[in-house]
């Protein structure tokens, strides 16, 4: 479920980026920040281009949504490894679920 969620971000983005001009504004024009949040942080940079472009900027507690989205890249980024240890914690082999 994790990889269904970032990739409904990463379209989500992508439509952002290429139908409005609020990707551009909230990276002010620059292409590789959010090209970056794409392939690796798509929940956070979707979020940082929300919250700039409601509140007209990120400060003080708008970085609290920020890094919300943050943490659930991470924990998306680690559910294979969490999956892993896990089988190799119940004793079978790697693979097999």
């Amino acid at each position: 479920m994790d990889w269904f969620i970032a990739l409904l971000a990463r379209v989500a983005l992508l439509v952002v980026w290429i139908a409005t001009p609020l990707v551009n504004r909230a990276f002010h024009g620059d292409w590789i920040l959010p090209l970056l949040g794409i392939l690796f942080l798509p929940l956070t940079a979707l979020t940082y281009v929300l919250v700039y472009a409601i509140a007209g900027g990120v400060a003080g507690w708008n970085w609290l949504w920020v890094v919300l989205a943050f943490l659930l890249d991470l924990g998306a980024h680690s559910a294979p490894a969490r999956n892993a240890m896990r089988t190799r914690s119940a004793g079978m082999p790697p693979g097999v679920e």
